[in-house]
């Protein structure tokens, strides 16, 4: 609380006019306050009020002294003799203004003896106990210095000896703060300072503080009754504990803190908690208990239709329920743990080679189960792609949703089904870092989409290095479809040479590349040639399907003419060489063999599969490339088709691990599509998948130690996980110097 000192309005009036030319800043701040009588309604109005005195210019320059510190935005010749509002045990001669009256020769002795009064009240709280005596709080607490200096007032030890402590006034204002009844306006106030108030009789038994708060007397802050002053610190209120907490209260309860909680728990409360134990509860029955009653059969229905069994239209006795599939799955029976397919036939183990050896059956997908999802992660051995195939101008998006396995079959189903801005949506599946191969045959017996006779779709069998990710065209720049281990010309960009027979930037991955340059094996020539089993489109001239079986290499022959002398055909009658020999990006050796309408989806005896297959050695000298349809030989590529030619050097028969890719496309960059007789959706079929190689050439890894790839690929994840992107440079990689262009060494290759 904040006692104000008044004095006369005729020294208030005096001060003012003999200190308007020493006025240092300007005004000082002085309350007034006016009191109706009777009425019990205070106004309180801050004014401009100069205080002065008239003493000697000794005392002057003494009492300047006392109110350096002090100062409060007023002139020298002024003062206002204010204390902060205290706790209510503290008189009003306490702490910081003891010492000052104690040291002020102007207080006269009585005064001085009171301010050592104790406080005479009957606060009995937490402050009032023995070890938290005011004499602690004055200990530790001192209002003069942990109060900021502009927020502190003129002690009473500043009192100047000429300025009678009676007689200070306090001036009315027209500002009433508490309006209850209208107050006297203009009219000063005065405070009867002989009352018992300011007593300081020795006979007194209660400090100046308790004599303020007697029910009649008028309040210090503004002349009004203290009985209608709204601070009383004796009161007890709800929310006294918020503000002057109790240490040993707030200690107990925090010991009960859960208890108290309980107790006092609302009914929103006690919602969220059964809220958050029945989604417990929940979790616990469907990840805990449906599994364990399922593992256990508890929950089987006896007329469920087992593997192997029949039911009458694939649902119950009664009919109610339609299963979707007979099998069944119990935990952890989809995971292979042998590369051969056990439901491959025993009569399908070997097969007869060209030179008539037997090679052996290494791998095999029967594809009976039914119900196999190939999204990302799903399967051990094939992946099916979410990607638009831009390489080739696809009209669909290839989805996962659009392969699966029904009717011990893997089916490949192209709608025209609207997809990421795409109005048509079809399934691939590739092997791609799973499942490789180097050398052998690949066999694959499948039924193709449509009518035999109609032309538009693009179904596809085909191999491609596992440097190259299909669909990813970041993987395959300067990879594809090279197989090439010399340095000339064939590894420069457009084979250096202006007549647009390559736009192809450069083998990547070259057999000079230089020292400390970016290669998965320094030394060898590296790349992603590609090998085409199957890709089918239509005869319209004869109203049949044929087969395109090829073979994609890079750099190109002159004309893209390889040396035929070392090319066989088996049957002229349904094999001719393709017209088609390549193009600008790669050189394609292809025949074609027409194909029997019954091996198709729809038509007169439709429905039958046919098997189409590829063998290959890679030997320099002696390796060639076969291609089946059926059981027949179609042609034959030997490796001397391939020899030197102009300013390049001879390409291999692929010595890179090979990843296994079906798929069914749609693309007018393939064959003219004939929108209306294409009836959507339609379905391209794969029986099984098997892989045979020599005894002594067995190799299904995509990370053989001659031929590696997998470090390479996990280094650059980005241009193989994103196929958004089109070039490796855009995936921020560059290509590695060679020693024939790029002025440096290499400790692998000599000239």
């Amino acid at each position: 609380m904040v006692k104000r000192f008044i004095t006369n309005s005729n020294q208030q009036q005096q001060s003012s006019d003999s200190n308007d030319s020493n006025n240092e800043y300007g005004s000082s701040y002085n309350y007034s306050s006016s009191s109706a009588a009777g009425s019990g309604v205070a106004t309180e109005k801050y004014q401009n009020k100069q205080i002065s005195s008239s003493s000697s210019s000794d005392d002057n320059s003494r009492d300047s002294t006392h109110n350096n510190n002090d100062r409060f935005h007023r002139n020298d010749s002024s003062e206002l003799y204010d204390s902060l509002a205290r706790p209510p045990n503290i008189t009003p001669y306490s702490m910081d203004a003891r010492s000052r009256i104690d040291s002020d020769v102007s207080i006269t002795p009585e005064i001085r003896a009171r301010s050592h009064q104790s406080p005479g009240n009957d606060y009995n709280g937490y402050y009032a106990r023995k070890e938290n005596s005011n004499g602690n709080l004055n200990k530790y607490m001192n209002y003069d210095t942990t109060t900021p200096k502009s927020m502190r007032y003129p002690s009473v030890s500043n009192l100047r000896k000429d300025s009678s402590f009676k007689e200070v006034v306090i001036d009315s204002t027209n500002y009433d703060r508490y309006p209850i009844h209208t107050p006297i306006k203009g009219q000063n106030s005065y405070i009867n300072l002989e009352s018992k108030v300011f007593s300081s009789s020795k006979d007194s038994n209660s400090s100046l503080s308790d004599k303020l708060f007697e029910s009649n007397m008028n309040s210090p802050f503004g002349g009004y009754p203290t009985s209608l002053f709204p601070l009383l610190f004796d009161e007890k209120e709800d929310d006294d504990f918020l503000h002057n907490p109790d240490p040993e209260e707030e200690a107990r309860l925090y010991k009960k803190r859960f208890v108290y909680d309980l107790q006092h728990m609302s009914r929103r409360s006690i919602g969220g908690w059964l809220g958050i134990l029945l989604l417990l509860c929940g979790g616990a029955v469907v990840f805990i208990v449906i599994p364990a009653l399922t593992y256990t059969g508890f929950v089987d229905r006896g007329d469920r239709p087992r593997q192997g069994g029949s039911s009458s239209g694939g649902g119950s006795q009664n009919g109610d329920n339609e299963y979707l599939t007979a099998y069944t799955y119990p935990q952890l029976a989809a995971i292979r743990t042998t590369l051969v397919d056990p439901d491959t036939p025993s009569a399908a183990k070997t097969r007869k080679a060209k030179d008539g050896s037997s090679w052996n059956l290494v791998f095999s997908d029967e594809f009976n189960a039914e119900g196999r999802t190939f999204y990302d992660g799903d399967d051990q051995f094939w992946t099916a792609p979410d990607i638009h195939y831009d390489a080739t101008k696809d009209l669909e998006w290839y989805s996962p949703d659009a392969v699966t396995t029904a009717q011990g079959t893997l089916k490949l189903r192209m709608d025209a089904f609207k997809n990421h801005d795409l109005y048509y949506r079809s399934g691939m599946i590739q092997s791609w870092n799973k499942l490789c191969f180097t050398q052998g045959a690949l066999e694959v017996s499948a039924n193709l989409p449509n009518y035999g006779k109609i032309s538009g779709l693009w179904p596809g069998i085909w191999t491609m290095g596992n440097l190259a990710r299909p669909g990813y065209l970041a993987s395959t720049e300067g990879v594809w479809p090279y197989g090439y281990e010399s340095c000339d010309a064939g590894i420069t960009p457009n084979q250096s040479s202006y007549d647009g027979i390559s736009y192809l930037p450069g083998q990547k991955l070259n057999i000079c590349t230089c020292d400390d340059e970016d290669h998965p094996n320094q030394g060898t020539g590296r790349g992603a040639p590609e090998l085409d089993i199957l890709e089918a489109e239509a005869d319209t001239t004869i109203g049949v399907g044929v087969a395109s079986q090829s073979m994609q290499i890079a750099p190109f022959d002159i004309w893209y003419i390889p040396d035929y002398q070392f090319v066989e055909i088996y049957n002229f009658t349904t094999t001719t060489m393709n017209s088609y020999c390549g193009g600008p990006f790669q050189q394609a050796i292809s025949a074609v063999t027409t194909l029997n309408t019954t091996w198709y989806e729809f038509g007169p005896d439709a429905g039958y599969y046919q098997t189409f297959s590829i063998e290959y050695l890679n030997d320099d000298e002696s390796g060639y490339v076969r291609w089946f349809v059926g059981d027949d030989p179609t042609f034959t590529i030997y490796a001397q088709a391939l020899h030197e030619n102009g300013n390049i050097g001879s390409r291999t028969v692929s010595k890179e691990p090979m990843s296994i890719i079906m798929n069914l496309g749609i693309s007018n960059n393939w064959a003219y599509i004939d929108w209306q007789s294409i009836y959507f959706p339609v379905t391209m079929s794969i029986d099984y998948v098997r892989l045979y190689q020599p005894k002594n050439q067995v190799n299904v890894n995509c990370d053989p130690t001659d031929y590696p790839t997998y470090d390479y690929i996990q280094n650059h994840l980005n241009a193989y996980q994103n196929p958004n992107l089109t070039s490796w440079e855009g995936a921020g990689y560059s290509f590695p110097k060679n020693i024939l262009t790029g002025n440096c060494k290499s400790s692998k290759f000599k000239f």
